[in-house]
């Protein structure tokens, strides 16, 4: 299964393509209901599997493991896969990107930040010279077969971000994300610079991007946007709630109204992801 050709095919097509942020196996169950494509947030995962922030905990072969994890259960899904900085070694990164498209990721986004680095929404970056971030960059687009790699910069300077951007859309690079990106007018100014390099958009809620809608943000030139984290902070809203009220009901838990929130809704859920119950047909958008 040629997953990368896969997303790369969706990408180039005339709509745009959102990638939902999944941090676990449950979560990206529910997402499989309504979406065809995930994206597995560095966020999310460090969130949930280190209970840390995005500022470098993750070990390569957790986010690996994780990945396997997915495509066994997912098998029609697109996975466009955070990993970070590559985990900082060029020699590092490109065994990733090896293990990853063995066991049937769709694409990876590498950033140009250096250590430590930030979550793509807060304050603090640093960015690697850009030639040391080109020279990882090329040494992982060398060691691809079929899989997506979008190049993401991390520069907050505006005459930085353009200068990163342009250079970035002349090297084999499928797509191209200026992550944090702070006004529609800097998405046109970035859509501008690259010609007809694809672009992605990340949109986190409380993020530094501005909440667009995916009408708005193809009709801008925009190809792929991925929501990082609406399934965790979701996660994080709901799981606080219901504590709450199970504190205020002295511990008696809430009546499962027309099925929805109970064990048996649960267990149909997952379910759905033995592999013997799995269509053979090929993944969703090809």
């Amino acid at each position: 299964m040629n997953y990368g050709t896969a997303l790369r095919g969706e990408i180039l097509s005339d709509q745009i393509t959102p990638l939902i942020g999944v941090y676990d196996m449950f979560s990206a169950s529910i997402s499989a209901k309504h979406y065809s494509g995930m994206f597995i947030s560095g966020f999310g995962f460090a969130a949930s599997h280190y209970g840390l922030p995005d500022i470098g905990f993750i070990a390569w072969p957790d986010i690996v493991g994780f990945v396997q994890r997915l495509r066994l259960a997912f098998p029609r899904q697109h996975l466009l896969v955070d990993i970070d900085d590559g985990y900082v070694d060029p020699e590092v990164a490109c065994h990733v990107i090896e293990q990853l498209e063995l066991i049937g990721a769709s694409g990876v986004i590498l950033e140009d930040q250096k250590r430590p680095r930030r979550c793509g929404h807060v304050d603090g970056k640093q960015v690697l010279p850009l030639e040391e971030y080109l020279d990882k960059l090329e040494l992982v687009l060398a060691t691809r077969r079929d899989l997506v790699v979008v190049a993401r910069t991390d520069a907050t300077e505006e005459k930085e971000i353009l200068r990163r951007a342009e250079a970035l859309s002349e090297t084999d690079a499928d797509v191209l994300l200026v992550d944090g990106v702070r006004s529609i007018e800097w998405i046109e100014k970035v859509r501008k610079v690259i010609g007809d390099k694809p672009l992605l958009f990340n949109q986190i809620a409380g993020g530094k991007s501005p909440r667009v809608s995916l009408p708005e943000l193809q009709d801008l030139g925009v190809d792929v946007a991925i929501y990082s984290t609406p399934c965790l902070f979701a996660a994080q809203q709901a799981i606080d709630e219901a504590l709450s009220e199970l504190r205020r009901q002295d511990g008696r838990l809430p009546e499962v109204r027309d099925g929805r929130g109970g064990i048996a809704a649960a267990q149909g859920l997952l379910e759905q992801n033995i592999s013997r119950r799995h269509s053979k047909r090929v993944p969703l958008g090809v």
